[in-house]
């Protein structure tokens, strides 16, 4: 397995829309490995491949206390969304350090392939349904700070593009 490179906002990367995985082969499953390992690394809860610069419909997530019930999704596709909305914190790998409110629904469900191939359908509520429309937001080319006001967008741009700077 390898630990791969997460895009940096605002890496212009970041706005691609992923293409379906057309099938899920040696290739892929390597590829789910690899994303596995890459966010517990990071100690996310969560990796896109849209940030992993692989531009295809492939999230891999896990907010287990112990860490150790990663969860595949490969094409997925929210089928319900409740109507209840909760905002709060989040955060993201490609964004580091930078933390602000979001409203999402606070219950949805999920039609998916699983790292096998199977369809599998998830029912998810609270902190997972939360993270899976983050990341489903990553596949569509969206990161968490487009639901935030221009200002604070801008700020965190400059910031995070200081930060790079700095590093070189």
């Amino acid at each position: 397995m390898a630990k791969l490179d997460i895009l940096r906002y605002p890496d212009p990367k970041l706005h691609t829309v992923a293409k379906p995985v057309q099938a899920i082969d040696t290739r892929i499953r390597t590829l789910v490995k690899d994303m596995i390992e890459t966010m517990y690394d990071a100690n996310g809860i969560g990796l896109a491949a849209t940030q992993v610069n692989v531009h295809e419909r492939l999230v891999v997530i896990d907010v287990s206390e112990n860490r150790d019930e990663p969860i595949v999704l490969i094409n997925p596709t929210i089928t319900w969304m409740g109507d209840e909305r909760i905002k709060g914190e989040e955060g993201c790998l490609s964004v580091p350090g930078i933390y602000d409110g979001v409203e999402r629904a606070t219950a949805i469900k999920v039609r998916a392939q699983d790292a096998d191939g199977n369809s599998r359908e998830l029912e998810a509520e609270g902190l997972l349904a939360v993270c899976v429309q983050h990341e489903l937001d990553h596949l569509m080319g969206k990161v968490f700070v487009e639901y935030l006001s221009p200002l604070k967008r801008n700020r965190i741009k400059s910031k995070l593009l200081k930060a790079l700077r700095d590093e070189d």
